[in-house]
């Protein structure tokens, strides 16, 4: 096999979806009409579909090719999965919204694509040029899909706001870029990693600072959250599904592969400051959702919380603490997918519904819904034999492990807190005196909402396929 065509079989996934988005585009500018999507979403949904099955393809795992910026490997391949899986939900979801709403145009399912692309291409950046190449190609498509409703001043200024604030984050991450790169003299995450010697100087330490502040904005980290309540509650409900499900995939992914690969020899440092972000995290997210009554902000301080709780296996910086980071995201992604499947079936007489108090009675007016609702809710708090529990154990016993005894302390205080306000939504859901009823939902969205309960329900009995996958992801970076 010649060098090209084994970097191309290294990147079947990247390559389709490359193609299959100029497809698409083509497509949709040359069909006529009004612009509305014909069965461009479809084709998508088929394009990302196929990309998934190609990650199954046996070839040479650990590979890095096109010059070094690009490794395939079984990490990266368990996150990219994710992301597939991220992208393809949320276009199925999207289908009946987005035609209710006047507002399923052709670029949706186009930006789709390019987004996933970016993703992908970040998954398995091996340098830090593919690493911002990647997560510009992300974050172009991301700021424009935040505010494809265009007649909709609550999307228009979400995406005002996250174009703002991730334009920031992307100076302050190419600002660390460049420091990495003037103390080292190195782009690749292996050169950068050898440059240091376990001894980081002040610039490297300030270089990996601006770094994960980037990267903390994409994973909506505090002290980068701010974007996040306002973007996940002005943008079209399947664009936060989007937002909360593929996209943080992909920047957890990308940020564990950095501090795991690049910076081995600051553990010390780079610790410091994932603790920090953390702890951070898991507060605000456990305290600022108490008040909340839109449940898509809920959702918001919700992820801000996982994100923090999924940071606390990062930050024990062992094979151990990875596992449990996968192991985390898979179930987050699961849970965080079956919610918003539960959101968009919140509709009454047509219109689309977001205040909690519109839950009330729920159990009353739809049993099954009320159930597959309050499945996702009691797992997002982590109430066993639900998967949630078993995520926070997961990353809880790495920080143990890793002696980290005060910040899974402070784990479990934060989650306890945090069941409050889950649990706040299975009460209104089965106590309260019944709001108006919701709208049959689609075949589609009830399908994805039952698939995800029925995961979350009995992932204690067979938990085996993804801790295994998860194990041989971790065990690939290292």
């Amino acid at each position: 096999m010649t060098p090209i065509s084994f970097a191309f079989a290294h990147s079947l996934p990247e390559l389709l979806l490359a193609a299959g988005a100029l497809v698409l585009l083509m497509l949709g500018v040359f069909k006529g009409g009004d612009g509305r999507d014909w069965i461009i979403s479809e084709v998508a949904i088929a394009i990302l579909g196929v990309a998934f099955m190609l990650l199954f393809i046996d070839v040479k795992s650990g590979a890095i090719v096109w010059d070094g910026a690009f490794i395939d490997d079984l990490f990266g391949r368990f996150m990219k999965g994710l992301v597939l899986i991220g992208a393809i939900v949320s276009l199925v979801l999207s289908l009946d919204f987005m035609r209710r709403e006047k507002i399923d145009l052709f670029e949706f399912p186009v930006l789709v694509v390019i987004a996933t692309l970016g993703m992908l291409m970040l998954v398995s950046a091996q340098n830090l040029i593919a690493l911002y190449l990647g997560l510009e190609l992300m974050s172009l498509a991301l700021y424009v899909i935040a505010a494809f409703h265009r007649d909709n001043v609550r999307a228009s200024e979400a995406g005002l706001k996250y174009f703002a604030l991730g334009a920031l984050s992307s100076g302050m991450l190419l600002y660390g870029s460049s420091l990495l790169y003037g103390f080292t003299g190195t782009v690749s995450f292996a050169g950068i990693a050898q440059a240091m010697h376990d001894k980081p100087g002040v610039g490297l330490v300030f270089g990996i600072v601006f770094l994960l502040a980037g990267l903390s904005f994409k994973m909506s980290v505090v002290p980068f959250h701010m974007w996040t309540p306002d973007v996940y509650e002005g943008a079209p409900t399947p664009v936060t599904t989007f937002f909360a499900s593929a996209a943080k995939m992909a920047a957890v992914a990308i940020t564990v592969r950095v501090v795991m690969t690049a910076f081995p020899g600051a553990t010390s440092q780079w610790r410091q400051i994932v603790v920090f972000t953390s702890i951070l995290s898991m507060a605000i997210g456990a305290f600022a959702a108490i008040g909340q009554t839109n449940i898509k902000r809920l959702m918001a301080y919700s992820s801000i919380g996982h994100m923090g709780f999924a940071l606390v296996g990062l930050a024990a910086g062992t094979e151990t603490g990875v596992q449990g980071v996968l192991v985390y995201m898979a179930i987050y992604l699961v849970m965080t997918l079956g919610t918003f499947a539960a959101i968009l079936s919140m509709r009454v007489t047509g219109t689309y519904v977001e205040n909690i108090g519109d839950l009330a009675g729920l159990a009353r007016t739809n049993g099954p819904m009320a159930f597959f609702l309050a499945a996702m809710m009691l797992s997002l708090a982590g109430i066993p034999p639900l998967a949630g529990f078993f995520a926070k154990w997961y990353v809880f016993n790495a920080a143990i492990q890793a002696q980290l005894y005060p910040l899974a302390v402070i784990g479990v205080l934060a989650s306890t807190v945090a069941c409050f306000y889950y649990l706040r939504v299975v009460k209104i859901i089965y106590f309260d005196e019944p709001a108006p009823r919701f709208d049959r939902a689609s075949p589609a969205v009830t399908v994805i909402m039952v698939a995800a309960s029925l995961l979350v329900i009995f992932f204690a009995v067979w938990p085996g396929p993804i801790v295994s996958a998860a194990t041989a992801a971790a065990k690939s970076l290292f």
